[in-house]
């Protein structure tokens, strides 16, 4: 019967707390704050108007110019892809074939060694869905 009226009286307490707490003065002083916060984000923002001068649209297009440049000069060759393709491939079958092993070595001889045997599953079936997104990517052609 003590823990029963206790137990009300606890849950009456934090009932009786929940109302108070709008109450309080520091609770109405982190709402202001928070929408003083919010308000001066959503002004817009004007741009300085100025003048234009003959010789910028000629800098704009130059600068166009030399990001293509500096794109072409850091496209990657095929030779470079295959490289990327083939350090994604080989941890690959490594990695399956220890997973291959844990999984005999589990059934077979009973070894207690699952966790480690998820975990490796777990890095095969990341870096196959790695390998085969990047394959498609570079080497199927849309």
């Amino acid at each position: 019967m003590i823990q029963i009226t206790q137990l009300h009286r606890i849950k009456g307490n934090m009932s009786q707390s929940k109302l108070l707490c709008l109450s309080r003065p520091y609770c109405w002083a982190a709402c202001l704050l928070i929408i003083c916060f919010m308000l001066p984000s959503g002004s817009p923002v004007y741009a300085d108007e100025k003048k234009e001068q003959p010789g910028d649209q000629a800098q704009v297009m130059q600068s166009f110019e030399h990001q293509e440049d500096v794109k072409q000069s850091k496209a990657m060759t095929t030779e470079q892809k295959h490289q990327i393709m083939f350090l994604l491939g080989a941890p690959l079958l490594v990695i399956l074939l220890i997973t291959g092993g844990l999984g005999i070595a589990m059934g077979v001889y009973g070894k207690q060694v699952f966790v480690l045997h998820m975990i490796l599953a777990g890095l095969a079936v990341t870096l196959a869905i790695v390998h085969a997104i990047v394959g498609l990517v570079w080497f199927y052609p849309f």
